[in-house]
């Protein structure tokens, strides 16, 4: 029997999965309140520097569907069907992300940040307040306490229903670590990132192929750059914080020149604002967060970063988020919106997920940092598609499971290390390299890996 909550709700956090679960909430007839940190954009803009380009896939896409305003945002998102890979010499590959027809799309961060708070808005109950700091929430009375910095009012809020979507570093999350058996855990990588530019060429269009994510992969750093509707690409250098090679030595305007002369040259051509860039835009950290149980009472919820932090190299940090929102929409089909029961699935289903994407996360910095340039790694991928095409029910490849499909992530990551395992094996035929698509020993170990696999 559903619970007899009013149907209202208290969302911290108007960021990307706070405005499409506004929208979601709304359509079930929900008044949403939602607080935000930040001035109100649709009017001040968004302040750049730290905007790593977004891309949606499968995922992210069902969730916007759901919300109804996945066609607003396809109008300006932009397919990449592979990786486009510089060599140091400036070379030029394309490895496939898929099968034909299958691609990641590009978005802007705060062009899809301000459309989802404005189809939020359309719904009259749903109503914003931004430039609220939420100051944290106090579990013995159930409330959450807002500041308004300019004036220094504060708004308590004591919500039936609070959804924490609040970040990576979330104050909602901060007052529940504090609970007895609340688990909790923040990895910082030893890298940092910097967003820079490449602009539209000259008369507009894109200087760089621009249905393709590129990559500069230099071992243990890398450069890439994502389209942006309007000829620009978005452009992230991902580089140790100290080391020999390091953010720390990039002190001077011309020992960043140097560096991009010797490591980025062909990108270098392209981007006429590197320095004010370099400088105007500030080193950003790059950090996990893992922790469990993500209710509180049935009356707290912790979604996107607020519980599931990840660092950016699968693209799946706000699709992780927006399956939130999709997940959460089913229960609530299921249950008929009671949340006493809603809470505690999702929270026993989905944190393995959380967990997962995670670790799938940072296996991936490896692969685009170190592995996509590797002959070796090549070899796989190329391996990986011809199996996919001829055997489409025995095998999927771990990438278009993550990013083509709804398979749960912490499935896709078994399967992931079970094709480990096959791939070890079949790179390890003598001569493999010459002869893969007609040797019977790849169709006969392959055919083992599935048998043993049930």
């Amino acid at each position: 029997m559903a619970n007899q909550l009013k149907k209202e709700a208290v969302i911290s956090g108007a960021g990307l999965v706070g405005s499409l679960w506004a929208i979601m909430l709304a359509r079930r007839g929900y008044e949403v309140r939602v607080y935000e940190r930040r001035p109100d954009f649709r009017n001040t803009g968004f302040a750049g520097g730290r905007s790593i380009n977004l891309a949606l896939s499968d995922r992210g896409w069902k969730a916007l569907e759901r919300a109804g305003v996945d066609e607003l945002i396809r109008e300006k998102a932009i397919s990449m069907a592979g990786r486009m890979i510089h060599s140091q010499e400036g070379a030029q590959s394309f490895q496939p992300y898929g099968q034909e027809g299958q691609a990641i799309y590009s978005v802007s961060r705060s062009g899809l940040n301000l459309a989802l708070v404005e189809a939020a808005s359309a719904y009259p109950g749903v109503t914003f307040h931004f430039e609220h700091k939420c100051q944290g929430y106090q579990t013995e009375k159930g409330e959450v306490r807002f500041l308004h910095e300019a004036s220094q009012k504060r708004i308590i809020e004591r919500p039936a229903l609070l959804f924490a979507a609040d970040g990576a570093f979330s104050a909602v999350r901060a007052a529940l670590t504090k609970q007895t058996r609340f688990n909790y855990s923040q990895q910082y990588l030893d890298y940092g990132y910097k967003e820079l530019s490449i602009p539209p060429a000259p008369g507009g269009g894109h200087r760089l192929e621009p249905n393709a994510l590129h990559i500069w992969p230099r071992g243990n750093f890398m450069l890439i750059a994502l389209p942006n509707a309007d000829g620009s690409f978005t452009c992230t250098l991902f580089l140790p914080f100290e080391g020999p090679v390091s953010f720390e030595g990039l002190t001077t305007d011309d020992l960043v020149m140097r560096f991009f002369r010797r490591h980025f040259p062909d990108a270098l051509a392209l981007m006429p604002e590197l320095i004010q860039d370099f400088n105007g835009n500030p080193t950003a950290s790059l950090v996990t967060v893992r922790c469990s149980p993500w209710h509180f009472r049935n009356q707290v919820l912790l979604m996107g970063d607020a519980a599931h932090a990840i660092v950016p190299f699968y693209g799946q940090g706000m699709n992780a988020g927006f399956e939130d929102c999709t997940l959460l929409d089913d229960l609530a089909n299921k249950y008929q919106e009671d949340w006493g029961r809603i809470m505690p699935e999702f929270n026993r289903t989905r944190i393995a997920d959380g967990n997962a994407i995670a670790d799938l996360a940072l296996r991936n910095f490896v692969e685009m940092r170190d592995l996509v340039a590797d002959p070796k790694f090549q070899l796989r991928k190329e391996m990986e598609a011809w199996l996919a095409e001829r055997y489409p029910k025995e095998f999927l490849p771990l990438y278009s499971m993550v990013s083509f499909s709804h398979i749960p992530y912490s499935r896709a990551l078994a399967e992931g290390k079970a094709q480990d395992q096959l791939f070890e094996s079949l790179l390890s035929i003598d001569q493999v390299q010459a002869n893969w698509r007609t040797n019977p020993e790849v169709v006969r170990r392959f055919g083992a890996w599935v048998k043993g696999r049930g």
